[in-house]
């Protein structure tokens, strides 16, 4: 499990570089999950038609629709792409951190925390980005999460 954790923490990372931030939210640490082949975590993503792409696909729509609340149109402003600087790796976001908690805390102990604890943990946000995206998707979130406790309960990985 050590080993996953880091796993999707790198690649985590990495999509927050692709994203020019300076922070890995959970929206990266979900995109990372769903790249990640071979887990229950993913095969749930996959089940649910939620792979990388479509992540990352609402997760754009999020991001317009968010600008769109304030009054800024994507096709109105030029913005410029996002700084890909690799001289500093981004930082644990707050969000990453909560999501990774409460993953932590959905498992009975740390030998028993499995893959899709960390997509719960993901999923159990109320507020944010990845919550947002979902909805814009029309991803019936409560929906997902049973699906990924019902696996939590089938499945060891």
């Amino acid at each position: 499990m050590d080993h996953y954790i880091n796993d999707v923490v790198t690649r985590g990372a990495a999509e927050a570089l692709e994203d020019g931030s300076a922070a890995t939210e959970a929206h990266h640490l979900l995109l990372a999950i769903a790249a990640h082949q071979g887990t229950a975590a993913h095969r749930v993503l996959t089940a649910a038609r939620l792979g990388r792409q479509e992540i990352r696909q609402a997760l754009d729509r999020e991001f317009e629709h968010s600008l769109s609340a304030v009054g800024v149109s994507l096709t109105a402003y030029d913005l410029p792409k996002p700084s890909r600087d690799t001289g500093n790796p981004p930082k644990p976001g707050a969000s990453a951190r909560l999501a990774v908690e409460r993953g932590f805390a959905a498992a009975t102990g740390k030998k028993d925390l499995r893959p899709a604890h960390l997509l719960l943990g993901i999923l159990e946000t109320e507020i944010g980005t990845v919550p947002r995206a979902l909805a814009l998707a029309g991803v019936d979130r409560a929906g997902l999460m049973a699906r990924v406790r019902e696996t939590l309960e089938r499945e060891q990985w």
